[in-house]
Protein backbone atom coordinates (compact mmCIF):
# COMPACT_ATOMS: atom_id res chain seq x y z
CA UNK A 1 0.00 0.00 0.00
CA UNK A 2 1.11 3.44 -1.17
CA UNK A 3 0.16 6.73 -0.12
CA UNK A 4 -0.01 8.83 -3.13
CA UNK A 5 2.36 11.96 -2.40
CA UNK A 6 3.59 13.80 -5.29
CA UNK A 7 6.74 11.35 -5.84
CA UNK A 8 5.32 7.55 -6.06
CA UNK A 9 5.42 7.15 -9.38
CA UNK A 10 8.66 5.40 -9.56
CA UNK A 11 8.22 3.24 -6.32
CA UNK A 12 4.83 2.29 -7.51
CA UNK A 13 5.84 1.44 -11.01
CA UNK A 14 9.25 -0.64 -9.37
CA UNK A 15 6.49 -2.92 -7.18
CA UNK A 16 3.99 -3.40 -10.17
CA UNK A 17 7.05 -4.67 -12.64
CA UNK A 18 8.07 -6.96 -9.14
CA UNK A 19 4.30 -8.32 -9.63
CA UNK A 20 3.73 -6.83 -6.05
CA UNK A 21 -0.41 -6.20 -5.78
CA UNK A 22 -0.20 -2.00 -4.93
CA UNK A 23 -2.81 0.00 -3.40
CA UNK A 24 -2.97 3.45 -3.90
CA UNK A 25 -4.35 5.07 -0.90
CA UNK A 26 -5.72 8.53 -1.20
CA UNK A 27 -4.65 10.94 1.75
CA UNK A 28 -7.38 13.79 1.23
CA UNK A 29 -10.18 11.45 1.51
CA UNK A 30 -8.85 9.36 4.43
CA UNK A 31 -9.09 11.22 8.30
CA UNK A 32 -8.06 9.54 11.32
CA UNK A 33 -9.73 10.01 14.73
CA UNK A 34 -8.27 13.61 15.52
CA UNK A 35 -8.43 13.29 19.37
CA UNK A 36 -5.21 11.02 18.89
CA UNK A 37 -2.30 12.22 20.91
CA UNK A 38 0.41 10.13 19.13
CA UNK A 39 0.56 9.24 15.86
CA UNK A 40 3.69 8.29 13.56
CA UNK A 41 4.48 5.75 10.83
CA UNK A 42 4.19 2.78 12.16
CA UNK A 43 0.67 3.88 13.51
CA UNK A 44 -0.41 5.00 10.25
CA UNK A 45 0.61 2.20 8.31
CA UNK A 46 -1.18 0.34 10.99
CA UNK A 47 -4.50 2.30 10.67
CA UNK A 48 -4.37 1.76 6.45
CA UNK A 49 -3.90 -1.89 6.80
CA UNK A 50 -6.92 -1.51 9.44
CA UNK A 51 -8.96 0.38 6.86
CA UNK A 52 -7.88 -1.94 3.72
CA UNK A 53 -9.02 -5.06 5.75
CA UNK A 54 -12.30 -3.24 6.71
CA UNK A 55 -12.73 -2.28 2.27
CA UNK A 56 -13.16 0.76 3.14
CA UNK A 57 -10.00 2.48 1.78
CA UNK A 58 -10.21 5.51 -0.75
CA UNK A 59 -7.67 4.51 -3.57
CA UNK A 60 -6.36 6.44 -6.52
CA UNK A 61 -5.89 5.53 -9.98
CA UNK A 62 -2.65 4.29 -11.17
CA UNK A 63 -2.17 5.54 -14.65
CA UNK A 64 -0.83 2.96 -16.84
CA UNK A 65 3.14 3.86 -17.34
CA UNK A 66 3.21 4.39 -20.80
CA UNK A 67 0.22 6.67 -21.29
CA UNK A 68 1.30 8.36 -18.34
CA UNK A 69 4.59 9.69 -20.00
CA UNK A 70 2.33 10.68 -23.20
CA UNK A 71 0.21 12.43 -20.55
CA UNK A 72 2.75 14.00 -18.71
CA UNK A 73 4.34 15.32 -21.98
CA UNK A 74 0.88 17.04 -22.96
CA UNK A 75 0.51 19.14 -19.40
CA UNK A 76 4.33 19.96 -20.00
CA UNK A 77 2.83 21.47 -23.45
CA UNK A 78 0.19 23.29 -21.22
CA UNK A 79 3.01 24.82 -19.02
CA UNK A 80 5.00 26.11 -21.82
CA UNK A 81 1.73 27.66 -23.05
CA UNK A 82 1.08 29.87 -20.26
CA UNK A 83 4.86 30.94 -20.02
CA UNK A 84 4.19 31.47 -23.62
CA UNK A 85 0.79 33.96 -22.76
CA UNK A 86 2.87 35.49 -19.68
CA UNK A 87 5.70 36.61 -22.38
CA UNK A 88 3.30 37.69 -24.67
CA UNK A 89 1.65 39.71 -22.05
CA UNK A 90 4.80 41.25 -20.81
CA UNK A 91 5.80 42.94 -24.27
CA UNK A 92 2.57 44.20 -24.80
CA UNK A 93 3.00 45.88 -21.53
CA UNK A 94 5.87 47.13 -21.92
CA UNK A 95 4.85 48.78 -25.59
CA UNK A 96 1.34 50.21 -24.18
CA UNK A 97 3.25 51.90 -21.19
CA UNK A 98 5.95 53.48 -23.15
CA UNK A 99 4.24 54.18 -26.80
CA UNK A 100 0.94 54.06 -26.09
CA UNK A 101 0.05 51.49 -29.15
CA UNK A 102 -1.62 48.10 -28.45
CA UNK A 103 -0.06 45.20 -30.80
CA UNK A 104 -1.33 41.73 -31.12
CA UNK A 105 0.70 38.99 -31.43
CA UNK A 106 1.26 38.13 -34.83
CA UNK A 107 2.65 41.57 -35.29
CA UNK A 108 4.41 40.86 -31.77
CA UNK A 109 5.99 37.82 -33.47
CA UNK A 110 6.77 40.08 -36.59
CA UNK A 111 9.23 42.36 -34.62
CA UNK A 112 12.89 42.49 -35.33
CA UNK A 113 15.13 44.82 -33.75
CA UNK A 114 15.25 47.76 -35.87
CA UNK A 115 11.54 47.90 -35.68
CA UNK A 116 12.15 48.42 -32.01
CA UNK A 117 14.92 51.13 -32.27
CA UNK A 118 12.61 53.04 -34.71
CA UNK A 119 9.45 52.48 -31.61
CA UNK A 120 10.63 52.47 -28.37
CA UNK A 121 13.31 55.34 -27.23
CA UNK A 122 15.54 53.82 -25.15
CA UNK A 123 18.23 50.97 -25.85
CA UNK A 124 17.19 49.53 -22.48
CA UNK A 125 13.89 49.03 -23.12
CA UNK A 126 14.44 47.65 -26.54
CA UNK A 127 16.47 44.87 -24.61
CA UNK A 128 14.13 43.90 -22.51
CA UNK A 129 11.57 43.36 -25.56
CA UNK A 130 14.33 41.79 -27.81
CA UNK A 131 15.18 38.89 -24.67
CA UNK A 132 10.71 38.49 -24.49
CA UNK A 133 10.84 37.92 -28.14
CA UNK A 134 13.97 35.20 -28.37
CA UNK A 135 12.09 33.75 -25.22
CA UNK A 136 8.76 33.42 -27.60
CA UNK A 137 10.45 31.90 -30.39
CA UNK A 138 12.07 28.89 -28.57
CA UNK A 139 8.93 28.29 -26.41
CA UNK A 140 6.85 28.50 -29.83
CA UNK A 141 9.22 26.08 -31.35
CA UNK A 142 8.88 23.64 -28.35
CA UNK A 143 4.75 23.91 -28.22
CA UNK A 144 5.28 22.62 -31.69
CA UNK A 145 7.36 19.70 -30.98
CA UNK A 146 5.51 18.24 -27.81
CA UNK A 147 2.10 18.84 -29.56
CA UNK A 148 4.16 16.63 -33.09
CA UNK A 149 5.29 14.11 -30.46
CA UNK A 150 1.90 13.62 -28.46
CA UNK A 151 -0.11 13.18 -32.23
CA UNK A 152 1.68 11.02 -33.19
CA UNK A 153 1.26 8.63 -29.56
CA UNK A 154 -2.84 9.26 -30.18
CA UNK A 155 -3.14 7.91 -33.67
CA UNK A 156 -4.00 4.65 -32.36
CA UNK A 157 -6.32 5.84 -29.62
CA UNK A 158 -9.85 5.08 -30.45
CA UNK A 159 -11.74 7.68 -28.54
CA UNK A 160 -9.40 10.16 -29.87
CA UNK A 161 -11.46 10.19 -33.48
CA UNK A 162 -14.74 10.75 -31.68
CA UNK A 163 -14.06 13.26 -29.43
CA UNK A 164 -13.10 15.53 -32.09
CA UNK A 165 -16.86 15.10 -33.10
CA UNK A 166 -17.96 17.17 -30.62
CA UNK A 167 -18.69 20.83 -31.08
CA UNK A 168 -16.08 22.67 -29.08
CA UNK A 169 -13.38 20.69 -29.10
CA UNK A 170 -10.52 20.16 -31.08
CA UNK A 171 -6.93 18.63 -31.33
CA UNK A 172 -5.92 19.87 -28.57
CA UNK A 173 -8.68 19.62 -25.79
CA UNK A 174 -9.38 16.22 -27.76
CA UNK A 175 -5.80 15.36 -26.49
CA UNK A 176 -6.46 16.58 -23.41
CA UNK A 177 -9.67 14.90 -22.55
CA UNK A 178 -8.51 11.48 -23.72
CA UNK A 179 -5.19 11.41 -22.10
CA UNK A 180 -6.31 13.00 -18.33
CA UNK A 181 -9.41 10.62 -18.20
CA UNK A 182 -7.18 7.61 -19.13
CA UNK A 183 -9.72 4.03 -18.97
CA UNK A 184 -13.16 5.32 -18.35
CA UNK A 185 -14.33 1.95 -17.19
CA UNK A 186 -12.62 3.33 -13.87
CA UNK A 187 -16.07 5.78 -13.70
CA UNK A 188 -18.56 3.58 -12.52
CA UNK A 189 -21.05 6.53 -13.54
CA UNK A 190 -21.38 9.65 -15.95
CA UNK A 191 -21.75 11.13 -12.64
CA UNK A 192 -18.28 10.05 -10.97
CA UNK A 193 -17.17 11.18 -14.68
CA UNK A 194 -18.31 14.91 -14.15
CA UNK A 195 -17.26 15.26 -10.90
CA UNK A 196 -13.90 14.57 -11.87
CA UNK A 197 -13.77 17.43 -14.01
CA UNK A 198 -15.09 19.81 -11.48
CA UNK A 199 -18.43 20.03 -12.88
CA UNK A 200 -20.52 19.10 -10.23
CA UNK A 201 -21.99 21.10 -7.14
CA UNK A 202 -20.26 21.26 -3.91
CA UNK A 203 -22.67 21.97 -1.31
CA UNK A 204 -23.69 20.89 1.96
CA UNK A 205 -27.53 21.13 2.49
CA UNK A 206 -28.68 20.96 6.16
CA UNK A 207 -32.59 21.09 6.96
CA UNK A 208 -33.03 22.85 3.55
CA UNK A 209 -30.33 25.42 3.96
CA UNK A 210 -26.91 25.52 2.87
CA UNK A 211 -24.34 25.09 5.81
CA UNK A 212 -21.36 25.02 3.43
CA UNK A 213 -19.41 23.33 0.44
CA UNK A 214 -17.47 20.64 -0.34
CA UNK A 215 -13.65 21.16 -1.40
CA UNK A 216 -13.50 23.07 -4.61
CA UNK A 217 -10.35 21.45 -5.66
CA UNK A 218 -11.56 17.68 -6.44
CA UNK A 219 -10.84 16.51 -9.17
CA UNK A 220 -8.94 16.72 -12.27
CA UNK A 221 -7.42 20.98 -12.91
CA UNK A 222 -6.36 20.09 -16.38
CA UNK A 223 -10.42 18.09 -17.18
CA UNK A 224 -11.48 21.07 -15.80
CA UNK A 225 -9.90 23.64 -17.87
CA UNK A 226 -10.61 21.09 -21.25
CA UNK A 227 -14.37 21.14 -19.81
CA UNK A 228 -14.18 24.87 -19.91
CA UNK A 229 -12.44 25.47 -23.09
CA UNK A 230 -14.64 23.12 -25.06
CA UNK A 231 -18.02 25.23 -23.50
CA UNK A 232 -16.63 28.37 -24.57
CA UNK A 233 -16.33 27.55 -28.19
CA UNK A 234 -19.71 25.70 -28.02
CA UNK A 235 -21.34 28.62 -27.20
CA UNK A 236 -19.49 30.57 -29.64
CA UNK A 237 -19.83 28.02 -32.84
CA UNK A 238 -22.99 26.00 -32.06
CA UNK A 239 -26.16 28.14 -32.08
CA UNK A 240 -28.09 24.99 -30.45
CA UNK A 241 -25.59 25.22 -27.37
CA UNK A 242 -25.89 28.88 -27.42
CA UNK A 243 -29.27 29.02 -26.61
CA UNK A 244 -29.10 26.64 -23.86
CA UNK A 245 -26.42 28.89 -22.72
CA UNK A 246 -28.50 31.73 -23.04
CA UNK A 247 -31.55 29.78 -21.31
CA UNK A 248 -29.16 29.12 -18.25
CA UNK A 249 -27.98 33.05 -18.29
CA UNK A 250 -31.21 34.05 -17.86
CA UNK A 251 -31.49 32.13 -14.81
CA UNK A 252 -28.23 32.77 -13.05
CA UNK A 253 -25.18 34.21 -12.70
CA UNK A 254 -22.62 34.32 -15.97
CA UNK A 255 -20.34 31.30 -14.74
CA UNK A 256 -23.39 29.57 -13.62
CA UNK A 257 -24.24 29.24 -17.20
CA UNK A 258 -20.98 28.60 -18.51
CA UNK A 259 -20.29 25.86 -15.89
CA UNK A 260 -23.89 23.78 -17.15
CA UNK A 261 -22.90 23.72 -20.77
CA UNK A 262 -19.38 22.23 -19.64
CA UNK A 263 -21.04 20.08 -17.53
CA UNK A 264 -23.41 18.77 -20.16
CA UNK A 265 -20.17 18.47 -22.57
CA UNK A 266 -18.45 16.24 -20.11
CA UNK A 267 -21.14 13.84 -19.33
CA UNK A 268 -21.49 13.46 -23.25
CA UNK A 269 -18.06 13.33 -23.53
CA UNK A 270 -18.20 9.98 -20.83
CA UNK A 271 -20.66 8.21 -23.18
CA UNK A 272 -18.68 9.08 -26.29
CA UNK A 273 -15.75 7.12 -25.16
CA UNK A 274 -17.62 4.46 -23.27
CA UNK A 275 -19.95 3.42 -26.61
CA UNK A 276 -17.55 4.68 -29.27
CA UNK A 277 -19.77 7.00 -30.87
CA UNK A 278 -19.83 10.20 -32.14
CA UNK A 279 -21.62 13.50 -30.60
CA UNK A 280 -25.53 14.32 -31.57
CA UNK A 281 -26.09 18.13 -30.17
CA UNK A 282 -29.82 17.33 -29.73
CA UNK A 283 -29.15 14.36 -27.76
CA UNK A 284 -26.69 16.41 -25.18
CA UNK A 285 -29.15 19.80 -25.21
CA UNK A 286 -32.00 18.94 -26.18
Amino acid sequence: MVESTYNWYWLVDGLMEADYRVHLANPAAMQQYSGLKYTDDHSDARWLAQVLRLGVLPEGYIYPKAERAVRDVLRKRAHLVRQHTANVLSVQNIMARNTGLRFSVKQIHEFTKQDLEGVLPDANQVLAVTSSLALLDCLSQQITTLEKAVTKSLKHMPAYEQLLTVDGIGTILAQTIGLETGAIGRFPTVGHSASSCRCVKRTTISNGKRKGQGNVKNGNPYLEWASMEAAQCAIRFNPTVQRFYQRKHAKSHLMVARKAVAHTLSRACYYIMRDLVPFHVHKAFG
